[in-house]
């Protein structure tokens, strides 16, 4: 079984993690803008996502000599460890429902605010949880440094929302161009009803029927955009947006948690002389759950869709072609993204991986340059989003930092 024996090999795979965790919600973001449903994007993803967990399984997880108290991935399988089992396929039902839900906020409140708040929950959640279950095997005062840190990036991320909110209104109020928006709910195909002299493309899709020519960050950019899109958000709620994002954040940051008593039965529930589960048989068993209950939401909400989205159905799934293969790369960015996550909580402490939270950093950068979010923005909006990634810098350093190095003895 492979093991990540020092420090620096534990920061290496964490650094790796943060950019497939920090670029697969960009993938997803990017389908629905360009107009695919939401619920055949992440049945994609769904299926890719567990092979990633089972390539980690057989290749990493069977690499090396085994010891008796971190045997290799087979030899698992047939072990009496079903506590630590039932954990592991907690955190993945829980992580599951969460990237499920984070896929409509992205929609409401946008791509990196979304990541800001609900990564916040899970370092101000389930840092503090992974610190006490990893019996404080990282350095307090580097540690919580850092998750202050974050929690002034928070702060600066929801003014960057807020100041960025009140510059597209301002927009959007001074444009002239009126707009109508609406879809054909009662069909399979959930294609939308589009004015035929409309713009389709938002990013230069090549299934675009016409190409855009509005400049990004205008009011025009910003109907188009409301126009091509899967999930309708003009004229709703804020609190709809912001309840889901902080409903996600709750399930984010019970999973590595879940993920840490499965790997280190911190309370005793396997019997005397059961190895704890390996990292590699718990992402495993972590990825199982969260495959099943991605399919099976979401093929219920194929029939029964949810947000206003137009109802589909398996066979049209199917047939649905557009952009499949960036769906299915946002399931191996993510399953990979876990799996080393979880491979430098091992080495390192939950609490020090939790650094991956910072992902909002490598999600703004995707959300500036692939769809122009703050483009023509006000200077108060750019001082504050500066602020806020120098702050984001900060905490990524602070929390690796902070990294102890468990005993595999």
């Amino acid at each position: 079984m492979f093991i990540i024996e020092d420090k620096g090999g534990a920061i290496a795979i964490m650094c790796a993690s943060l950019f497939f965790l920090g670029t697969w919600p960009a993938v997803l973001t990017l389908l629905e803008r360009r107009g695919r449903l939401p619920q055949h994007t992440y049945l994609d993803y769904s299926i890719t996502n567990l092979l990633a967990a089972v390539l980690i399984a057989l290749t990493f997880g069977q690499l090396g000599d085994a010891k008796h108290n971190m045997p290799n991935f087979f030899t698992q399988l047939s072990q009496d460890n079903w506590p630590s089992v039932l954990f592991a396929m907690a955190g993945g039902i829980v992580l599951s429902i969460g990237n499920l839900s984070t896929q409509y906020a992205w929609a409401y409140v946008g791509l990196s605010v979304t990541e800001v708040i609900s990564s916040s929950m899970v370092v101000v959640i389930g840092t503090t949880l992974n610190y006490f279950l990893d019996n404080r095997i990282n350095r307090a005062e580097i540690l919580f440094t850092g998750v202050a840190c974050f929690l002034v990036a928070v702060i600066l991320g929801s003014a960057v929302h807020a100041s960025n909110a009140a510059d597209n209104e301002k927009k959007l109020s001074e444009s002239r161009n009126t707009y109508k928006i609406g879809t054909d709910g009662g069909t399979e195909t959930g294609k939308k009803v589009i004015d035929k002299d409309a713009p389709k493309d938002m990013e230069n899709g090549a299934s675009a029927e016409y190409s855009t020519k509005a400049e990004a960050g205008t009011a025009e950019y910003l109907i188009e955009l409301e126009e091509r899109r899967s999930i309708k958000v003009f004229g709703s709620s804020t609190f709809i947006g912001l309840g889901i994002v902080f409903f996600s954040g709750i399930c984010f940051s019970l999973f590595s948690p879940a993920i840490n008593l499965a790997t280190n039965d911190q309370w005793h529930t396997l019997k005397d002389g059961v190895p704890h589960l390996v990292v590699y048989t718990a992402f495993f068993y972590f990825s199982i759950s969260c495959f099943v209950v991605g399919i099976g939401l979401n093929i219920l909400f194929l029939y029964r869709p949810m947000a206003g989205v137009p109802k589909s159905s398996f066979k049209a799934y199917l047939n649905d072609w557009e952009g499949r293969q960036w769906a299915l790369l946002a399931g191996f960015l993510c399953g990979f993204g876990n799996g080393f996550q979880f491979m430098g909580g091992q080495a390192a402490g939950y609490a020090a991986a939790d650094a991956v939270q910072a992902l909002p950093l490598v999600s703004t950068f995707w959300g500036i340059l692939l769809f122009g979010e703050y483009r023509k923005s006000s200077k108060k909006t750019y001082t504050l989003l500066v602020f806020m990634l120098l702050m984001f810098i900060a905490a990524v350093a602070t929390l690796m930092a902070s990294a102890g190095h468990r005993s595999t003895k």
